[in-house]
């Protein structure tokens, strides 16, 4: 891995990680929290694209199907997140 995929990685998180807060609350968490949830949600969407058979979906990268399953995996880590902190 070089460090250019490293820097891709990080701009799509960031990028996913705050669609993904639009999405869920209507706002974002900082940019910092928002690359990490993007990058989890990331691999998240690609595990559970993994394991419901949906074939097209990636992890990584820089295309519209890697970033709608990072967007998708941070949508749902974000909700679980708020499950978590509302008990």
């Amino acid at each position: 891995m070089g460090l250019s995929n490293i820097i891709v990685w990080i701009l799509l998180g960031a990028v996913a990680g705050w669609a993904a807060g639009q999405l869920t609350k209507g706002k974002g968490l900082g940019t910092i929290r928002n690359i990490v949830v993007g990058i989890i949600g990331s691999f998240l969407g690609g595990w559970i694209a993994g394991q419901l058979g949906i074939t097209g979906a990636k992890t990584g990268g820089l295309s519209v199907a890697s970033f709608a399953t990072a967007i998708a995996g941070a949508s749902i880590l974000l909700y679980v997140i708020e499950l978590i902190k509302k008990k």
